[in-house]
């Protein structure tokens, strides 16, 4: 099987629209279905979110459905599970989203070999040290095809977008500034400025930003800039205001392409 985030890139250039989601909320046994729902909205990433006590790079939302899923019972064990379960009848790229403390608990080859076995494409470890990824875990990623996805903010220094570009394959995760995630109305310049000169450096991978994805005008924002966007405290939100997985999916697709 070819990577599918490799396949996703080389098919599409631009507007690529990722969702993120945190497994376990809003109900333990919700995973397979709300992939389902964005696979059949036409989303074209996924990222399943491993909750974890101490999700520092998220914002309240996140953070809220994170905890709520932990007492719900997820455990990676569990969320394993649930997506072999689902595994012959989704096509599109899985990126398992956590920190690097439930997946150094789990073991890094055994959790990299049983995401390969559930058929994801890619992890993204915010709290993995690069140095650290290209010293020690990137073989073992590499043994299973797995693409290891690394984030630059706007105070990363050329130097070393460079050396994320050189050393990781599938995107980078251009995150929209430097506090935690969570909705924004719009852009200002300062940050379609830092959009702009990521975009002139001409690098090797397609970018893909999130944090503050919210609406039509963030989501055009990053079009302008970039291969794509990720999504994420907007529908958390929309799984705990609608009355169903369906109407959260199809009001996120309302919001965001009308």
């Amino acid at each position: 099987m070819n990577n599918r985030i490799t396949e996703l890139f080389t098919r599409k250039q631009s507007k690529i629209f990722s969702v993120y989601f945190t497994a376990g909320f809003p109900k333990l046994n919700d995973t397979g279905a709300i992939i389902k729902a964005l696979q059949a909205a036409g989303t074209d990433m996924i990222e399943v979110g491993i909750p974890f006590s101490d999700p520092m790079a998220d914002g309240p939302v996140i953070q809220a459905s994170s905890t709520a899923a932990l007492r719900n019972g997820m455990n990676l064990q569990l969320l394993f599970s649930q997506l072999e379960a689902i595994r012959e009848e989704v096509h599109i790229p899985l990126v398992m989203m956590g920190y690097l403390n439930p997946v150094m608990q789990y073991g890094f080859e055994a959790f990299c070999r049983d995401c390969r076995r559930v058929g994801a494409s890619g992890i993204i470890l915010p709290d993995l040290p690069f140095r650290e990824y290209v010293d020690t875990y990137r073989r073992i990623a590499d043994r299973y095809d797995l693409r290891m996805i690394m984030l630059i903010t706007p105070e990363t220094t050329e130097e070393r977008i460079r050396l994320i570009d050189a050393g990781t394959e599938g995107f980078i995760y251009m995150v929209s500034s430097s506090a935690t995630t969570g909705a924004q109305e719009s852009f200002d310049l300062r940050k379609q400025e830092y959009f702009r000169r990521i975009d002139a450096m001409n690098l090797r991978n397609p970018r893909l930003v999130g944090f503050g994805i919210s609406n039509r005008e963030t989501l055009e924002a990053t079009f302008q800039n970039s291969a794509g966007a990720i999504t994420g405290s907007k529908f958390i939100s929309l799984l705990r205001e609608r009355a169903s997985i369906e109407d959260a999916v199809r009001g996120l697709y309302s919001d965001f392409f009308g």
